[in-house]
Order: C-alpha cells, then sequence, then structure tokens
C-alpha cells in the first residue's frame, strides 16, 4: 500500500506543480488550462467569445512555435456567480479563481491593457498567472500595439509555463554595440526599423546620439517595419507577421541589455523551454492537432463543512479549547455571507452536528458556534470523518462537487489511504490542518489530490496558529471586498500583572466587519483590557463580549467602518500564580466595494523539501493587482518543536528576489530543526509616506508604431501615470497572512551534535560592471554564508570575452580575476571592487564579462552569478546618426576625443 501511496503522492506533485496549477500535459496538449472572470465585471459575453478565439489561435500559433510540440487541448472558463446562470454552466470543483492560469480583472488605476504574468521565480521557474483585462480582450484596436491575441498568449504562456523572460528592456532600450554602433534592445538583431523621437506636435524627428552614454538620447524610440524577414523572437516581438518562433542558439541576441539574458546566463528562450520537463514529456506530433475544447464553468455560493477531530489526544495541550476559539472566529468573522456551513464530529466515529446552515445573519453564526466541539476521547478515523462530510453534503445536494471540508485532526491514523480513491472522486476541495506534532503524516496527500491549502499548527499557546490557519481560509472566488482580511496575530506569554501592549493600523481601505479578539489561558482570571481609536475612544473589558460558551475569549466588533488610523492596545495578566498566554486578533473586511484592499499573499517554492535543499519565502504585496513596495515585511517560520524563527523578507532583486521593487518580497529559509512540518506567518507593516505602487514585470510589449512602405506609423503613445497618481493614499496599514505550511525530510535529528556545514552561499544576481580610466568597477550585493545568512570567506571572480565561459559548468576554466584585496561583508550590503587586469590592453569595441561566486568558510561554493557585460570604446564625438537600418557606424566627425565607454548590461526597475 506504502509504494501505491507515494506513487500517487508523485502523481499529484506532477499534475500541480508548485503553484497549485491544474493544467496537465497531455501528449503535447496542455489540459484543463483555468480561466477566470474577476467577479467585479460585469456580464458581457463578447469577453468569453474572445477567449475562446484567443486560445483557437494561440493555439496553432504554439503548435508551430514550439515545432508541433505543444498546443492547448482543453481549456475551463469560470465565469462570476454574479453573471446570469446557464444551462451549460456547470459547476467549479477543484478550480479556483485564487488558482487559475490567467485571470481577467480589471486593473486598479485604468492606465493601461498591458498583457503581463505574474513571475516570482527565477529562470524555468513557473509563474503564478497571466492577467488580461476586457479591454484587451474586446478592444480591436489594441491589435496594433499588443499585437493578435492568441500571439501575445503564447508570449506570456511562455513566462508561466517555461519561465522565460522579456527580450526587450522599456529601461535599456539600446545598447552600444562596438565602435560607434548603437543596436536596440531586440532578439534577434535582425529585425529591422528606424529609430525616432516623438515630438510634442505628434511628428517624429531623427534622435540624438548621447556621446556619454554612446547610445540616444532618453526617449527615443525603435520603431519596427511592418515586413520583417527574420522569424525570431516571440519574446521580443510576436506582434510582426514574420516571428513563428523562439530565438534558438543560432538567432539569440546575446548582446542585448534584457531581462531574459541577464537572468538565464544568456541561453536563448529556446533553449530553456528544452530543457524544461514538458520538452522532456513530449515529441513532436505528426499530424496537426484538434482545436481546442470549452468548458463554462460557474461559481456557486461557498458550501463547507468543518470536519473536527475530538479524539482523546486532542484534549491534551488544551488543543479542544484553542479548537473552539478558532473554529468560532471562523464562523463568526472568516466565513462569507451567505455561505453554507455544516460541522462533523469524529474520534472512532463521526456524528454530524449539524447540516448545512446558510450564514444569513448573526443568529445562524451563534447557532453553529453553539454547536463546536468542548470535550475529546476516542480514537481517530479520518476517513469516518471526511465521509461524514460528504454525508452533510448529500443531504442537501446530489452530489458532492464543488464543496469545501475542512479537516482538523492531531492525530494518527494508519488507514487514510483508504479514502484516497473516494476522496479523488468526490469533486469536493478539502483543507488540511496538523494540529501538534504527530498529526497524519498523509493528511496534506488529501489537501494535495483535491487542490485544498494546508495547513499546520504547534502546541505554543504563544504563536497563535491555529486561530492563523482558520483564518487563511477565506473564499476563492476573487471577490475581495467579502473576504475577510487579518490585521494583527500576537500571541505571548504574559507574567503576572505585566502587559501584552501593541498597535495595528487600519488603513482607508478597509474597517468594516472589524473585530477585536482577545483569548487568554487561564479561565478564571480575565485580563484586564484597554483599547484606544486613532481619536482616543477607549474602550475597556466591559465594551467586550465574553461568551458563554467560551469564557477564555472576547470580542469586540465595531460598528459601522472602523476608525482609520492607529489603534492601541494594552492588555494586562491578572493571573497571580503565573504566566499565562494572552493573545490579540484583529480581522476586517474592505471598506469599499470599487476600492480594493491592500492585500498579501504567501507562496513557498516547494510544499516538501529534503533537507539541506533550502526553503524559499515568498510574500505577494499589491493593491488592485499594483505591487506595493517600501513595506516592512517579516516572515515567522514555527517548526513542529522548538523555537520560531523570524526572516525580513526583501525585495531588492538580490537572490532569491529575482525583481527589484515588484512587490514580491523573499528570503532563504534554512534554519532547520529536525524534520517534520513547519508553518508560516507574514507580517506586513506598511507607512504611508515610505510605500508606493508600480508597474508589472514580464509584459508584452507595447509597440510604439511601424514603419510601412517607409512612411513611420505612431501608435497612440503608451498611457502613463505619475509619481503622484501611483502612490497610495492609505494610511498607516497592518496586515498579517498565513502561509500555509512544508515538511520537511532528511534533516539532522533535533537536539544532536552540529551538524556539517553543507549550505553555500546564495547566488549573487545583481552584479555589474564599469570601466573607469584603465580599471574595471564592479558591485554587487553580498551573499551570505549559508545562502543569505552571515557572510562569505571569499570571493572567485572571472572574466572572459564570451559569456558562455562564465556559466556554471564552464566557470572554472575562465580567467581568475585577482581578489586578494577585496574583502567580504554581511549578507546584504552592497559591496565594489576596483581593480586593473594583468595584460589587458583596451581595444576598440571589445566586450568583456564578467561573473563572481562566493565561498563560505565550509568551502561551500555558491552558484556562478548573473554574467554582466561592459564594452571599451574609443570614439569620437558625432552631430548625428542615420535614422534607419538595423544598426548604426558614426560617421560625422569633426575633433576627435579618445574616452571610454561601459555598456552595464542589465537595468532592472
Amino acid at each position: 500500500m506504502m509504494v501505491n501511496i507515494w506513487l500517487l503522492a508523485l502523481m499529484i506533485k506532477l499534475l500541480h506543480g508548485v503553484t497549485g496549477s491544474l493544467v496537465k500535459l497531455n501528449n503535447g496538449g496542455f489540459e484543463d488550462i483555468v480561466i477566470a472572470i474577476n467577479p467585479q465585471l460585469p456580464e458581457d459575453d463578447n469577453i468569453v467569445n474572445s477567449l475562446k478565439e484567443m486560445v483557437k489561435e494561440a493555439s496553432t500559433y504554439l503548435f508551430s512555435a514550439t515545432k508541433q510540440r505543444f498546443y492547448f487541448k482543453s481549456v475551463k472558463i469560470i465565469v462570476p456567480l454574479t453573471w446570469e446562470s446557464k444551462s451549460e454552466y456547470r459547476r467549479v470543483t477543484m478550480e479556483s479563481y485564487e488558482k487559475a492560469d490567467i485571470i481577467v480583472a480589471e486593473p486598479f488605476l485604468k492606465y493601461g491593457d498591458d498583457p503581463y504574468t505574474l513571475q516570482y521565480g527565477g529562470c524555468g521557474e513557473q509563474g503564478r498567472y497571466i492577467h488580461f483585462t476586457s479591454n484587451f480582450l474586446t478592444n480591436d484596436s489594441l491589435h496594433d500595439v499588443y499585437g493578435p491575441r492568441g500571439r501575445v498568449l503564447v508570449h506570456e504562456w511562455a513566462h508561466l509555463r517555461w519561465g522565460v523572460f522579456d527580450e526587450y528592456n522599456n529601461d535599456a532600450p539600446f545598447y552600444p554595440a562596438g565602435q560607434n554602433r548603437v543596436e536596440a534592445t531586440r532578439c534577434s538583431a535582425d529585425v529591422t526599423g528606424q529609430y525616432v523621437f516623438p515630438t510634442k506636435d505628434g511628428k517624429t524627428r531623427t534622435c540624438r546620439y548621447d556621446h556619454r552614454t554612446q547610445v540616444y538620447e532618453a526617449g527615443c524610440q525603435f520603431v519596427p517595419d511592418r515586413k520583417q524577414s527574420t522569424p525570431a523572437s516571440i519574446m521580443y516581438m510576436q506582434s510582426l507577421s514574420s516571428v513563428t518562433e523562439f530565438c534558438n542558439s543560432s538567432s539569440h541576441n546575446v548582446n542585448a541589455a534584457n531581462l531574459h539574458n541577464k537572468l538565464c546566463k544568456y541561453r536563448s528562450t529556446w533553449e530553456v523551454i528544452t530543457t524544461s520537463q514538458d520538452f522532456v514529456d513530449s515529441s513532436p506530433l505528426s499530424v496537426p492537432p484538434p482545436a481546442p475544447t470549452f468548458s463554462l464553468l460557474q461559481t456557486q455560493d461557498r458550501v463547507l463543512c468543518l470536519v473536527l477531530d475530538v479524539s482523546g489526544s486532542m484534549a491534551s495541550n488544551n488543543r479542544i479549547d484553542r479548537l473552539n476559539q478558532a473554529a468560532e472566529i471562523f464562523i463568526r468573522q472568516i466565513t462569507e455571507i451567505p455561505s453554507w456551513v455544516g460541522i462533523v464530529t469524529f474520534n472512532s466515529a463521526a456524528t454530524i452536528q449539524t447540516g448545512l446552515q446558510q450564514i444569513i445573519s448573526d443568529n445562524v453564526r451563534d447557532s453553529l458556534i453553539r454547536l463546536l466541539p468542548t470535550s475529546a476521547d476516542g480514537g481517530t478515523k479520518i476517513c469516518t470523518g471526511v465521509q461524514k462530510g460528504f454525508d452533510v453534503f448529500l443531504q442537501s445536494y446530489s452530489s458532492t462537487e464543488g464543496y469545501e471540508i475542512v479537516l482538523l485532526t492531531d492525530g494518527e491514523d494508519s488507514d487514510v489511504s483508504s479514502c484516497f480513491s473516494t476522496v479523488q472522486k468526490s469533486g469536493s476541495v478539502i483543507h488540511t490542518i496538523a494540529l501538534g506534532p504527530s498529526a497524519e503524516k498523509e493528511l496534506e496527500m488529501l489537501a494535495d489530490m483535491t487542490g485544498g491549502l494546508k495547513f499546520s499548527a504547534t502546541d505554543s499557546l504563544d504563536s497563535n496558529s491555529l486561530i492563523d490557519a482558520f483564518a487563511g481560509i477565506s473564499s476563492r472566488d476573487g471577490n475581495i471586498s467579502q473576504q475577510a482580511i487579518q490585521l494583527e496575530s500576537k500571541g505571548q506569554s504574559i507574567k503576572p500583572m505585566e502587559w501584552l501592549n501593541g498597535t495595528v493600523s487600519l488603513d482607508k481601505t478597509v474597517g468594516n466587519d472589524t473585530y477585536f479578539v482577545i483569548t487568554w489561558s487561564d479561565r478564571i482570571h480575565p485580563p484586564g483590557i484597554f483599547l484606544t481609536d486613532p481619536k482616543g475612544k477607549k474602550y475597556n473589558q466591559t465594551d467586550f463580549v465574553t461568551d458563554n460558551t467560551n469564557h477564555h475569549m472576547a470580542r469586540l466588533k465595531i460598528s459601522g467602518t472602523a476608525e482609520a488610523g492607529d489603534w492601541s492596545y494594552a492588555i494586562q495578566s491578572t493571573h497571580t500564580a503565573g504566566a499565562q498566554v494572552i493573545s490579540m486578533t484583529v480581522t476586517t473586511r474592505a471598506a469599499s466595494l470599487t476600492v480594493p484592499p491592500v492585500t498579501v499573499k504567501s507562496y513557498l517554492n516547494k510544499d516538501t523539501n529534503n533537507y539541506p535543499n533550502p526553503m524559499i519565502i515568498y510574500a505577494e504585496v499589491s493593491q488592485g493587482f499594483l505591487p506595493v513596495i517600501g513595506a516592512n515585511v517579516t516572515a515567522t517560520v514555527e517548526p513542529a518543536s522548538g523555537t520560531a524563527i523570524e526572516l525580513e523578507l526583501y525585495d531588492t532583486g538580490s537572490s532569491p528576489d529575482i525583481f527589484k521593487n515588484d512587490g514580491i518580497y523573499s528570503r532563504y529559509f534554512t534554519s532547520f530543526n529536525g524534520d517534520g512540518r513547519y508553518n508560516i506567518k507574514i507580517r506586513v507593516q506598511g507607512k504611508d509616506k515610505t510605500v508606493r505602487r508600480v508597474r508589472r514585470y514580464s509584459q508584452a510589449l507595447y509597440v510604439p508604431g511601424y514603419v510601412e512602405n517607409g512612411v513611420i506609423k505612431m501608435n497612440t503613445p503608451r498611457p502613463e501615470v505619475s509619481e503622484d497618481e501611483i502612490q497610495p493614499d492609505i494610511g498607516n496599514f497592518s496586515r498579517i497572512a498565513s502561509g500555509g505550511s512544508f515538511v520537511l525530510a532528511g534533516a539532522p535529528p533535533s537536539g544532536s551534535s552540529p551538524p556539517p556545514d553543507v549550505f553555500p552561499p546564495c547566488k549573487i544576481t545583481d552584479l555589474e560592471a564599469q570601466l573607469e580610466d584603465d580599471e574595471f568597477l564592479l558591485s554587487w550585493t553580498a551573499p551570505g554564508n549559508d545562502y543569505d545568512i552571515g557572510k562569505v570567506e571569499r570571493y572567485e571572480i572571472k572574466m572572459s570575452k564570451n559569456p558562455l565561459e562564465l556559466r556554471d559548468a564552464t566557470f572554472h576554466t575562465a580567467i581568475s580575476v585577482n581578489t586578494s584585496g577585496l574583502t567580504t561583508e554581511f549578507a546584504g550590503i552592497k559591496q565594489s571592487f576596483q581593480f586593473k587586469p594583468e595584460n589587458f590592453t583596451k581595444e576598440n569595441g571589445t566586450t568583456i564579462y564578467f561573473a563572481i561566486r562566493g565561498i563560505d568558510d565550509s568551502n561551500n561554493v555558491g552558484e556562478a552569478s548573473n554574467i554582466a557585460r561592459t564594452v571599451v570604446l574609443v570614439s569620437t564625438f558625432p552631430t548625428t546618426l542615420p535614422s534607419t537600418a538595423s544598426s548604426y557606424t558614426m560617421t560625422s566627425v569633426t575633433t576627435t576625443h579618445f574616452f571610454l565607454c561601459v555598456c552595464v548590461c542589465y537595468v532592472v526597475r
């Protein structure tokens, strides 16, 4: 049986991947692609029809572009509950808006319709989702700026599925290509066009050459010829009719200063695709593929059942009381109106405490809360509880498809695999919460096979992890205005007569349905409570409600919309015999249906890990798809036993973060404390004067215009916004998000002698190079001794005229740079190193590449960095350059001035 179980687990991982996608690859055809339409969009059949046509066109284009290897086979389109029901709409099952591959939604601050893909991992790693606007799908005039929709979808699909990046660069649109030559950043370099500067009168002029930068003036644009002969590349400008393939080793432009070259170490996009698992698992097809098939699904009212363990072990470590507290918060504050909720308890047998009740009032919530368990005994039969949860659904519906089970257990059950087949066939989604260190090891497989969420909670009362787990199970329909948002989760062991203090920042985007909830571990001694709102209004324990069924939890609901600003609290332990754990939890909902709140979503690079591989923790902070940068983001990682670890997450563009200032904060985690489950909590604090919003990366190129028959025809300029428009006007804000859990195996036993150092320094991802007089100046962000913790022992720097020599496999063969004078710094500190290489002769037009890697005090060697590039140029002061051709030679010379020019290849926004 165990062999079959692990085979099933492997199959689940292959089907879902770490991104949660349901997409499967079957004989070259991508099946079960999910496209979800945001519930804020009004009903419009044109959106659905356009999606179908786009996918059909994209399938044919993809098949040709991948040399007859891949196509789109089946697609599911989720329409919102707010749209009128139709007979052809089926109920969603495992699919959801939150896990969709493609999202259709309006942007917050409607400054454009750029299609983009949210990418948070490195080269070759899958992205999160593709985002299209309704205007992009229904406005045919946008064909001129983005190209046909099917081609755009293939461009974005390559981002999403294969982890390739754009081959243009709006921040470095040109690069010097040798003596007196300038090229547009593109792939392939054979794409021809003109370099023009748009003037205020709607006309254009020839671009002026800037001798200081050795490229064209700011604002100059490369306008391609409408008719081209080159077939590459889709990741540059798929809108050109001649472009039918990705850049390969023969057409790839290694000199282009784009993100793909930076992140993929000068490999072509086709080279990256051919190393993907998709490519390994497929082969060219001998016949054209069939047209894609479409299924239309519709979101329905949320239907869920709490399936709660009441076995004897739940009586220990205050678990049953904590379950009661957390489940009450879930029913009262998290579950959305008008959801349907049922309750099942189980030990050796299972009991339906209540069938489905629709939450339409506080009275219904109260009646459900009164049925939550308060005592525990007996054994543990997980499948018995799950089956009884299915029975709850079947009492009201003809099937179990599309409904949710929240399954909590603390016990072991060797028979859990007996219901795997039934669970897979059910069509229900199971979210699992593993409580304590002994919860069944195969529990998470129930979530994996149904697309559910996975959480764990320890017996440490001051972590508040059980409440956080329940708070993380919101509806996944995309209606953020109705979803609960957690603002605070703080627990601490407080000595007699001492205080738990804190501040919660409520911003202007939230405030409806706001609850302050306090729990304490000693029933007899409720704490003293003092809460002050931003205007000075004070609340104390007499304003809080204590339930008769739960004597160690008090709550305060703020009527209307809570006052925006900083709320301060002080809670005093009145227990005189010893310390007790006191916690504060604050939840709220959006203040407006039209202004999206700031949200936090947490991801892990994997949910099962083998030591000594690191975990990567990601936190995405955004407001209506716009990244929010400048916030303080902290992850708390709590092992099954032992002390929790806090990590500050960064959005600096240094490893593991791939884009600076994209609203995705990240960090490596290697402080493992034995095998088992680890749960994650994300805390975000934003100050109104330090945070701001920015655009997304990885998007289809907005083409400025085309040259047709020698005539320049400019498109409408790309919509832009001023810095003032994208500054948030929300005030200080607080957010808490559960990051779920991961399982570690193979770690040294906790408490044993210190294990050997097996963690290398992290990869340096922001190496830059300059040439000043006769010396090179390199700069980078320092890595750590263990990935991004501590500091390295030494560096190894290589240089070459061939960037391919600086990849990991051949790094050791390249020319070494003498680093004897180079000191090291702690991780995260910016470093620089200036040197004059031996036997180096400056030759005009010479391109020099550099890479660096760190080595720790145990001789663990980090991965080779990104490859930085400089160009040695001895040039003259020109006047102007010709306005056409693919590259230009400067010819107007009056007085000769010799100087050196350096190209810093990668300018990342």
